[in-house]
């Protein structure tokens, strides 16, 4: 069991780096040179779905860590 949760969190974590790498505010390189661009926009059909899967693989990282520490003892 404890193995299971081990596999489930390296996944998660591997699934939500790419998540996060794969997220674009709009914004380019140029934002890293000190570029600006200070227009606000929502977030609109796959952008929302990889935000929304982010949030989901986060909360399932962090309950698998959990529970794992929680069968340790």
């Amino acid at each position: 069991m404890k193995n299971l949760f081990n596999l489930i969190t390296v996944i998660s974590a591997i699934l939500m780096v790419v998540a996060i790498l794969v997220q674009n505010r709009g914004q380019s390189l140029g934002v890293s040179f000190g570029g600006d661009n200070s227009s606000y926009r929502s977030k609109r059909g796959s952008e929302l779905v990889i935000y929304n899967a982010t949030i989901v693989l986060a909360i399932i990282f962090t309950l698998s860590i959990i529970l794992s520490i929680l069968l340790k003892k």
